[in-house]
């Protein structure tokens, strides 16, 4: 019954494009609002959506209109990413590029909204560190950056670096600064992953920063995925396009967290 209605929701979602989680539980009322986050979630798992905050679009509407596609017409999952509110994530670069100062060492979390920001970094002398195999290919170019990443297994859906050879690299650096990313944020849960090994990662990095940034488009606000990064209080600054939502900003606003 459940890959019944999965195959369901899917077919509106192509249909239509996009479609609200309200929209959802109102064409199918004898489930909870739960039942379809989770059919959402396994839907976004294999690779047939995207999730927006309070609904999902479809991969295949992204995928007819070019954006995501490699120029042998294969699925890119990450460019299908990297394509979703670009302008949210082009916002959130600027902002955060007044934290960037000349001589710091830096992590740059893998991410399309941390590539956003890299793609506007000045060319200056400082060391960053990054397990984003795109960040360190854009930041590379430049002559006064150095750049040093982590061992590990690379994954395809986000380009990012994993592992315990990257934990084991990580826990031996002092890190300035560090801007994170996340797949989800809520107060329950705080930041989190569908990926164990990019969870741990991202749990050191936080342990051996000075000060954290998460870099947050609010798609991704209110969604809960398996594994949790970070609790809200773990990071000293939150940086968004938008105001979040009230719970959100009350509970960071409790824990001292600045949303900028």
């Amino acid at each position: 019954m459940s890959d019944e209605r999965r195959s369901e929701i899917l077919a509106i979602i192509d249909r239509k494009g996009e479609a609200s989680l309200a929209e959802l539980c109102g064409l199918f009322p004898d489930v909870s609002e739960m039942t379809v986050r989770r059919d959402l979630i396994q839907l976004e798992q294999d690779g047939r959506i995207i999730r927006t905050r309070g609904g999902a679009v479809s991969v295949r509407n992204l995928r007819d209109s070019g954006a995501g596609y490699g120029q042998n017409g294969e699925e890119n999952e990450y460019l299908l990413r990297a394509n979703t509110n670009r302008g949210a994530k082009d916002i959130i670069a600027r902002k955060a590029l007044a934290f960037v100062e000349k001589g710091r060492s830096i992590y740059f979390d893998a991410g399309s909204t941390v590539m956003a920001l890299a793609r506007v970094m000045p060319d200056e002398t400082m060391t960053i560190i990054t397990n984003g195999a795109n960040v360190a290919q854009e930041l590379v170019a430049r002559h006064n950056i150095t750049v040093m990443m982590p061992g590990g297994t690379v994954n395809r859906n986000t380009l990012s670096v994993s592992g315990p050879l990257s934990v084991n690299f990580i826990e031996n650096l002092n890190i300035e600064l560090a801007f994170m990313s996340a797949s989800g944020c809520s107060v329950d849960a705080g930041f989190t992953v569908s990926n164990i090994y990019e969870a741990e990662l991202k749990h050191t990095v936080i342990a051996r920063a000075r000060t954290r940034i998460m870099l947050l488009d609010s798609s991704k606000f209110n969604k809960s995925l398996l594994f949790t990064l970070a609790e809200l209080g773990q990071i000293d600054y939150l940086i968004c396009e938008c105001e979040p939502p009230e719970d959100i900003a009350r509970a960071c606003g409790e824990a001292g967290v600045t949303i900028i």
